[in-house]
């Protein structure tokens, strides 16, 4: 940087430290702190001295040096000379030099004083209200928090740039993440952003940091240490160890979830640095979710493995955790604890006293104190007191829940109830009563599907960059796409705006059994598998008799599963030659070991012809309809019976002869439009787009009139963000987001597309993609599936379903009816509600 020069030395020390601050705001430290040393040599007045020397104390803070900036200020403030505002200022200085160093109630005290001092100065009395809105977070006051980020506000907003404004509403936002509101938050934070317009790295990797926060409360771990991963390699490179340690505790905080081994080695790391600078308050932090993350062993993760036991200490539980409260931060050192008690209650030792929750826990406290409680009556036998806890737990989880309207959100936030919900689930099993597997069967399903959305108004901007993202997905290679930096920034946007704009319209109520039971005919027959620590069980219920039905071999049916979907892609590729017979063999045995495992004894005796199916998460991709078990039977994997039940008793009668039917066929599909004119032979006046007519805007409309569409085209599963998944027509990609864009959505819906039957699964229960989302949106009942299916096959089977719709069958019974009576087995099957 060029210094201007001058011959007068005031005017040399003012532009030195004016230059300095600029390089401060733009985080670019050594070369701030080489002007600020030169700037205090050439100033002439103690006044002016002594501001260089606060902003030097901030700079050597964030740097590292913290006990040496903290030993500045003191010593600045004792000078003789320095002027009521320079001290006001110096105040505010030495308040987040203590700040950052965690000692929170010396923090406010000395910016509190600053502020006072500072009344004739309003945007450096705002400055120091933001640093102690800061201390306001970390002590949970959010309130004085609150109060403080908006009065620093509207100064900003007279007197301020952009970039104040953004800063102080960004903080707005983190104060809503902190009170559970993740909607406003993350809507906050992304408009903040906006607003701020370019910064440099080091700026934008803060706010990431804080973004990641709310991404990691809202159970989206994977988009949260993204962030955080580039945020600590931002800082390390810009020399901010502080900053870089803070984004490392936050990267152990979110694989806590669901890699107890890596969030510890996070954690350690953080801890080290922060002991280096001597942040004690922030090291003890780091400790804890050391502690808790190895504390860890012997749960169940989220694809039912059991986490590996690591070596831990639990005497140094005590002493972080009256660490962490002597720093004010008394949830933390009760969620450790808690960890300790929850460690204590699954290794069978005994357990000391519950630690009390402070008025201010979060809600991820009060549903550990309430897993440990569960845990502690699972030990005692006590299964009953079991199920009460957790439900309670989850009760108040889905409370907080109904509040978000967006699929990913829902699905996502199902990661803070996986506890409970296996608690709730083995104490259910265990009683082996109909009543209480069935309710615990449906907490767990329909923990992500209770709200039905409200979507947004029509959003052009939205739709411009849904068509952005379309062009690049044509334009670049299909393994390269997803990485390109403009689809990751588009791709972001997208899910920020649903996440933010997705309302609530209701919360579907869960039914018991005995209205269950109510809904069913005497041909239906609900089949309800359950996965719990106890490993698979199944729940029959029919009009008659409700029954349950433990399944030994869990090990055996993953150790099957495994290989399936290569047996199955196999199957489809492998048409003629001397591998046929093999394949063909392969497969068959495989699906009929699958289905002995799985269905023989729960259908030994039932002669429904109809099943209303549930699975949960670790079956998902299972393709049923292939299983001898249910050969003849028509059935409909439903995402809760309680959604089936309330979708049964609003379902208004087809007519045949009288529905609005649309084909599309999107390119290079063989026989797609073979396929669409088969299948459009059975109906009267059917609409068919294909060709350079199969827009993504063409099909979307023609879909919003439709009471059944029929897609024949490509489709692709992606699998990091399953929404993002599509199926490719002329112009494009239809994504997940557009069919939350329709105005409405057909009765029922047919993919004939590679893998857009295909969910990824989410936190155990919990399972999103095309099929999904055509669901959530409104769409009645989806036939899909979940792998390759040979074009012939295809063509033949889907031909001969529409015959079948057009004579008036539902889904389900046109699917077992085409199935019939052109002998295939494929591994279509309808979603949703099929009957």
């Amino acid at each position: 940087m060029k210094v201007a020069l001058t011959t007068d030395p005031a005017a040399r020390a003012l532009d030195l430290y004016a230059r300095a601050r600029e390089l401060t705001d733009q985080r670019r430290f050594d070369e701030a702190r080489r002007l600020l040393a030169d700037a205090a040599a050439a100033a002439p007045d103690v006044d002016l001295r002594a501001r260089i020397a606060g902003t030097t104390a901030y700079v050597m803070a964030q740097t590292g040096a913290q006990d040496e900036g903290e030993q500045l200020v003191r010593d600045t403030l004792a000078l003789p000379g320095i002027s009521a505002h320079t001290s006001g200022v110096l105040a505010g200085q030495l308040g987040a030099t203590l700040l950052y160093q965690g000692r929170l109630d010396e923090a406010a005290l000395w910016l509190g004083r600053g502020i006072d001092a500072l009344e004739d100065d309003p945007m450096a009395a705002a400055n120091l209200r933001m640093n102690r809105s800061l201390v306001g977070m970390q002590l949970r006051d959010l309130s004085a928090a609150t109060a403080d980020l908006e009065q620093a506000r509207d100064v900003y907003r007279r007197h301020g740039e952009p970039v104040d404004v953004a800063e102080a509403q960004h903080n707005l936002g983190y104060v809503a993440l902190l009170a559970g509101d993740l909607v406003r938050a993350m809507r906050e934070m992304g408009d903040a952003r906006t607003l701020a317009g370019e910064t440099s790295d080091a700026s934008a990797a803060i706010g990431d940091v804080d973004m990641a926060e709310a991404l990691r409360d809202a159970g989206l771990t994977a988009e949260a240490e993204t962030l955080l991963q580039r945020a600590a390699r931002t800082f390390g490179a810009n020399g901010m160890p502080q900053a870089r340690a803070e984004a490392e505790l936050q990267l152990a905080r979110s694989l806590l979830r669901h890699d107890p081994v890596a969030a510890a080695k996070a954690a350690g790391s953080a801890s080290r640095r922060f002991t280096a600078l001597g942040s004690q308050s922030w090291a003890a932090r780091a400790d804890g979710i050391r502690l808790r993350a190895r504390l860890a062993a012997g749960a169940i993760d989220r694809v039912g493995k059991v986490v590996p036991e690591r070596p831990v200490d639990t005497r140094e539980v005590a002493p972080v955790a009256r660490r962490l409260a002597a720093a004010g931060l008394a949830g933390e050192a009760t969620a450790l604890r808690l960890s300790l008690e929850l460690w204590r209650a699954r290794h069978g030792h005994a357990g000391g006293r519950m630690p009390a929750l402070p008025a201010s826990a979060p809600l991820e406290v009060r549903l550990l104190a309430a897993e440990v409680r569960a845990e502690r009556s699972a030990r005692a036998r006590r299964d009953r007191s079991v199920q009460a806890e957790a439900a309670a737990g989850l009760d108040e989880l889905s409370a907080w829940r109904s509040s978000f309207g967006s699929l990913d959100l829902q699905t996502s936030l199902s990661m803070y109830g996986m506890g409970l919900v296996l608690s709730g689930l083995g104490a259910a099993v265990r009683t082996a009563q109909p009543e209480s597997v069935f309710d615990w069967s449906e907490r767990a399903r329909h923990l992500s599907i209770q709200v039905l959305p409200l979507r947004p108004p029509s959003d052009p901007q939205q739709a411009a960059e849904l068509g952005e993202l379309r062009a690049l997905r044509a334009d670049l290679a299909s393994a390269d796409w997803a990485s390109d930096p403009r689809a990751i920034e588009l791709a972001d946007t997208l899910r920020h705006r649903q996440w933010t704009t997705t309302g609530v319209a209701d919360v579907e109520q869960r039914v018991a059994l005995d209205a269950a039971v109510a809904a069913l005919d005497d041909d239906i027959a609900i089949v309800s598998f359950v996965f719990s620590p106890q490993g698979l069980t199944c729940l029959v219920v029919t009009t008659t008799e409700a029954r349950v039905v433990p399944l030994p071999g869990w090990s055996d049916v993953r150790a099957a599963f495994a290989g399936l979907r290569s047996d199955l892609d196999m199957s489809a590729m492998v048409r003629t030659g001397p591998m046929v017979d093999v394949v063909a063999r392969s497969l068959a045995g495989r699906v009929e070991r699958l289905s002995r495992m799985l269905l023989d004894e729960p259908l030994r005796g039932v002669d429904a012809r109809r099943i209303v199916l549930t699975a949960p998460g670790v079956l998902a991709g299972m393709p049923w309809a292939m299983l001898p078990a249910l050969r003849g039977r028509a059935f409909t994997l439903a995402g809760s019976v309680s959604r089936w039940v309330h979708a049964r008793e609003a379902r208004p009668a087809a007519a045949p002869g009288a529905e609005r039917v649309v084909f599309a066929v999107g390119p290079r599909v063989p026989r797609g439009r073979e396929e669409a004119a088969v299948g459009a032979a059975a109906w009267t006046d059917p609409t068919l787009l294909s060709g350079a007519d199969a827009t993504v805007a063409a099909v979307s409309e023609a879909a919003a009139s439709a009471d059944v569409l029929h897609v024949a085209a490509h489709g692709r599963h992606a699998v990091d963000n399953p929404i993002f998944s599509g199926l490719q027509l002329a112009d494009g990609v239809l994504f997940g987001y557009d069919i939350d864009r329709m105005p409405r959505l057909p009765r029922t819906v047919v993919l004939s597309a590679c893998e857009a039957g295909r969910s990824s699964v989410r936190w155990g229960e919990e399972a999103v993609g095309m099929t999904r989302a055509w669901l959530h949106a409104g769409a009645g009942a989806v036939i899909a599936a979940p792998v390759v299916v040979a074009d012939d096959d295809a063509c033949e089977l889907l031909g001969a379903v529409h015959a079948e719709l057009a004579r008036g069958l539902e889904p389900s019974l046109a699917l077992a009816a085409a199935t019939a009576s052109t002998g295939i087995s494929a591994p279509f099957q309808v979603h949703g509600n099929g009957f």
